[in-house]
């Protein structure tokens, strides 16, 4: 699991390495600069014209360091400072002083000067972002935001240093004009920007470049937000004992179903079993029983009393009892929204034992009277969408969409339950305040019953016994990494949930096998 840091624990770490092991800071500088221009030269092969603009802090200070590689190389590089070079201190003024003396006729001030910012962005096929670093916290304003408008509005390819300029590192919120960057070298260690939405969409490829902090100072540092990886999730499907059976994999309630939705239900259960549950039971409305009975194999069904259709208290107790010898309970899947419904979700969930997740209807009735949550009995998890998250919360989708991380954690611990709010880069959230970003999934699976196919596989993890911390954000990998292989067959376009169940079977079999699916959305260097 890899660590995303927030700029105070990249400080931290950078002074525990200069100030406790006495590593220099020109060091760390000349890594970073050194393995990024080798980036660019792997990208962007010489010869090239390259303009690399420069705030006056350690950014600006990786900057200079790039270019005198790029030179050294063949390229041509003109490098423009931000500032009068009186201003810099520090290692950034070092390197300001050695490129700026092998090449003075490369080297400009443009403390304000746009033209001079035009004509060298006009001339280079590749502009270098080191203007400004990870501690921004408000927008940009005055001369820098004009520079980046120029760069945005450029056309040219653009390489940023640690972050694109006027973009905060520690969550994934916008507060203003950023550099849109091609591509993105990150030192020391990634940042939450880098794989958080809607910031993810402005650093393009990213690069996570090793400057030589060794990992007994990582270990120093604490973090609460992480990168989910293969291996974190493969660990937990070890291979299955000679003498196993079904009743060793955990057996999965799925309360669903009402008129026109019984597909979700089934889906639900399907995926469940793909995962490995080693058995699944629908919970369902009686006078559907027969839709599901007609459409399921594997799977089975009970059915309950209803209303029109609906599930209802009625049968709570008859519901309870059942209950007690499974597992885990999943609750939600086109379960409607009928008044009774409600009343039967409140007493599950204060009476029920078993870990559950609750999804779609499952958090629609919620939302009507959340504090039914307070008398939980069992371990939660919730899988809201941005929509269903709003019904519960009453924030605008568009709020929660501009800070997905800071709305995901604040509500998490409001709620007291896991928190899986979904969409591109998923996030899982603890009520202890940690968070976990997924990396897996593409925009084919928003299509309808994916969130079905992701119920199911929590269920199934939970099912068989795997903690709700790592049952959830680890079923959310699977679920997302199961639509990329799909993918690969289908297309985005053509991407349905019944393909991604079939998909499991792949993955699943590949981890058999010790075979690594997932390609990493960062390259290390």
């Amino acid at each position: 699991m890899e660590p995303l840091y927030t700029a105070y624990e990249m400080r931290s770490l950078d002074a525990k390495t200069i100030e406790g092991l006495g590593l220099p800071g020109i060091v760390l500088m000349e890594h970073a600069g050194y393995k990024s221009a080798l980036i660019i030269k792997e990208e962007f092969p010489p010869p090239g014209f390259v303009t690399v603009i420069c705030g006056k802090g350690n950014n600006g200070g990786d900057g200079f360091v790039i270019a005198r590689w790029l030179k050294h190389w063949g390229y041509f590089v003109n490098v423009i400072l931000l500032s009068e070079k009186e201003k810099l201190k520090g290692d950034a003024k070092t390197n300001c002083e050695v490129f700026s003396k092998l090449y003075p006729e490369s080297f400009i001030e443009a403390p304000d000067n746009l033209e001079v910012i035009k004509k060298y962005v006009n001339e280079c096929e590749l502009i270098v972002d080191a203007i400004l670093g990870t501690g921004i916290e408000k927008p940009l304003k005055d001369y820098f935001l004009e520079v980046v408008k120029i760069i945005n509005g450029s056309g040219k390819a653009v390489f940023s240093v640690d972050v694109p300029s006027g973009l905060p590192s520690d969550s994934g919120k916008l507060i203003g004009e950023c550099v849109k960057a091609d591509i993105t070298a990150t030192y020391g260690g990634l940042k939450r920007a880098h794989f958080i939405f809607p910031a993810k969409k402005y650093v393009g490829k990213i690069y996570l470049v090793d400057i030589c902090i060794p990992s007994k100072i990582k270990g120093e540092i604490t973090p609460d937000c992480f990168l989910v990886e293969e291996e974190d999730v493969k660990i937990l499907f070890p291979k299955r004992a000679l003498d196993a059976h079904k009743g060793n994999f955990g057996h999965l309630a799925i309360i669903c179903g009402s008129k026109g939705k019984t597909g979700a239900g089934i889906m639900a259960g399907e995926a469940a079993l793909k995962t490995g549950a080693g058995l699944v039971t629908l919970f369902v409305p009686e006078s559907l029983n027969i839709a599901f009975e007609a459409n399921t194999l594997e799977v089975m069904s009970q059915p309950f009393q209803d209303i029109d259709g609906f599930l209802t208290a009625k049968d709570s107790e008859r519901i309870l009892n059942e209950l007690e010898n499974k597992d885990a309970l999943a609750i939600g899947p086109g379960l409607g929204q009928h008044p009774e419904t409600l009343k039967l979700i409140e007493t599950l969930i204060k009476e029920c034992n078993i870990p559950m997740v609750i999804d779609a209807d499952g958090i629609n009735l919620l939302a009507k009277k959340p504090k039914i949550l307070e008398d939980k009995k069992a371990p939660i998890i919730l899988t809201p969408h941005p929509g269903e998250l709003s019904r519960l919360t009453g924030l605008s989708t568009k709020e929660i969409n501009g800070k997905r991380l800071e709305t995901a954690l604040e509500w998490v611990k409001k709620l007291d339950v896991i928190l899986v709010l979904k969409g591109a880069g998923t996030i899982t959230a603890t009520p202890e305040g940690k968070a976990y970003v997924n990396p897996t999934g593409n925009p084919g699976m928003a299509s309808g019953g994916s969130g079905d196919v992701l119920t199911g596989i929590i269920g199934a993890l939970l099912a068989m016994g795997i903690e709700t911390e790592k049952a959830a954000y680890a079923g959310v990998f699977l679920h997302g990494l199961s639509g990329d292989i799909a993918k690969e067959v289908t297309g985005e376009y053509s991407l349905t949930a019944s393909d991604m169940i079939e998909a499991l079977s792949v993955v699943l079999k590949s981890w058999e096998e010790d075979l690594t699916v997932w390609q990493k959305t960062y390259k290390n260097l």
